[in-house]
């Protein structure tokens, strides 16, 4: 029997579904800092055979969303990058093994993604993998719920499907999840397709957050513009944000289909250069997920199975932008940011070479604290520059800040000379500005690669010396 707080459906033969309630939490972006409201859109475009919900369920003590579920009314193609701290979250571990399950038995399986906030449920020990089991679990009845009350999907299995289930926790490390309370918010929860359902989730994600961070946009792979595909994502982070991971927790949903190896490959190439190219602080979280999901509801018949073809390139090349775009979200809602700093380092030999520079500015302190103070200290991009490891003409690089304006840059350095005196009044005017580029090229070779990163303020230490509190 559907719980009477869920109300999930009243109809779903095609791509609807109705519910019946209304959440007691608002969605208005009025409710968010007055210079993040920008960033949260009013409206979306979602991918076909998704729903979406948040609710509180008890997990943050100040009545906040604290719970998240994207539900697919199909079985999907499904991957994602991990953290590589060892002390990795236990949801972590689970859901690694869900997915290497399903890649070894060759089947399309995760059906639902189930966040909680307030609670990462990392460094728990066997009981916190206990814990995920079971907020897995409660996934599973919810999906089992669904199937029996839905026209879109046929199951003729009653049991209770186990490994459909991806969960991801974050907040503070090292307590116990109150999975009871969890479980009952799922069972409860209602979902829907509206936007309003997906920002709730969105805001279910949140932490030190200022502002829910979701994006949605239409695609069109085929060369001829036709064959379009819905994407969908909700990321969570502030904080603990570094690269050589996936980079703190994130789902991207898709109505493409796509095969598993493909599926892998194109997030390899997007990760590499979205959420693995962002840093905050430099330091690496231990629950850090990024899950893409492929439901193949807009075109089952039309398979993404070549990496030769235009159509597995253009998908690609679009999930990386999209994931560039949630990406930079995250720096912009960064522990006490006031800056939105994209580090572009070009002439490099290799985008490795390109990308291990643009990472050292990227992290360097130094760097960040002078972009805070408003300071155009060039001496420490070049000292960032040549620590980096990789062989340099040091001749031959050029440095430039770019207004995010469009103005005119600031030349501070070519081939290898500083450009003195430097223009002191321009540099303020540019510096004053929230989002800059600093463009650092090598002249050595063709490659590129980007970082986006933000300054290092006073207030970054404020909120991390309680946040426990």
């Amino acid at each position: 029997m559907l719980s009477t707080h869920m109300r999930i459906l009243q109809r779903c033969g095609n791509r609807s579904l109705g519910r019946v309630g209304t959440s007691a939490f608002s969605t208005d972006a009025k409710q968010f800092p007055v210079q993040k409201q920008r960033f949260i859109p009013t409206t979306g475009t979602y991918p076909q055979g998704f729903f979406a919900g948040g609710a509180h369920c008890g997990v943050k003590k100040n009545g906040k969303l604290d719970l998240a579920v994207l539900l697919s009314d199909r079985p999907t193609t499904a991957s994602a990058v991990f953290t590589t701290n060892q002390f990795c979250a236990a949801p972590v571990l689970f859901d690694r093994r869900v997915l290497n399950s399903a890649r070894e038995r060759g089947q399309r399986a995760v059906r639902a993604v189930v966040v909680n906030s307030g609670c990462a449920n990392a460094v728990t020990g066997k009981q916190g993998l206990l814990d995920a089991e079971s907020m897995a679990a409660a996934g599973s009845q919810l999906v089992k719920t669904f199937d029996d009350i839905s026209t879109n999907f046929i199951n003729n299995d009653s049991s209770v499907v186990t490994g459909d289930t991806l969960v991801m926790s974050t907040g503070v490390i090292g307590q116990s999840l109150p999975v009871d309370k969890i479980a009952k918010g799922v069972r409860d929860i209602e979902l829907d397709i509206a936007h309003e359902s997906w920002m709730r989730a969105a805001i279910a994600h949140m932490t030190t957050d200022t502002f829910p961070k979701l994006l949605s946009r239409t695609v069109k792979l085929a060369a001829d513009g036709g064959k379009a595909i819905r994407m969908a994502g909700i990321t969570k982070g502030a904080g603990m944000i570094h690269p050589n991971m996936a980079t703190l927790l994130g789902t991207i949903c898709t109505d493409a289909a796509i095969t598993q190896s493909l599926l892998d490959k194109a997030l390899a190439h997007a990760v590499a250069r979205s959420f693995n190219a962002i840093s905050i602080d430099g330091d690496m979280s231990t629950n850090d997920t990024i899950a893409v999901i492929a439901n193949g509801a807009a075109a089952e018949e039309w398979l993404i199975d070549s990496e030769l073809s235009h159509e597995y390139i253009s998908f690609r090349d679009e999930l990386t932008r999209f994931m560039a775009e949630l990406a930079s979200l995250v720096v912009r809602d960064g522990e006490g940011a006031t800056k939105f700093i994209t580090i572009e380092v070009a002439g490099a030999k290799s985008f490795s070479d390109a990308k291990q520079v643009a990472s050292t500015i990227a992290t360097s302190s130094l760097v960040k604290t002078a972009f805070y103070g408003q300071d155009a200290n060039w001496g420490r991009i070049l000292c960032a520059v040549g620590y980096a490891g990789i062989p340099l003409d040091t001749g031959a690089v050029d440095l430039a800040i770019h207004p995010g304006d469009g103005s005119a840059p600031l030349v501070l350095v070519k081939a290898g000379e500083p450009l003195l005196p430097i223009d002191e009044v321009r540099a303020s005017e540019i510096l004053a500005q929230e989002d800059l580029l600093v463009r650092v090229d090598l002249s050595l070779g063709k490659e590129s690669a980007r970082m986006y990163t933000c300054d290092l303020s006073h207030d970054y230490v404020s909120i991390n010396a309680d946040y426990r509190s």
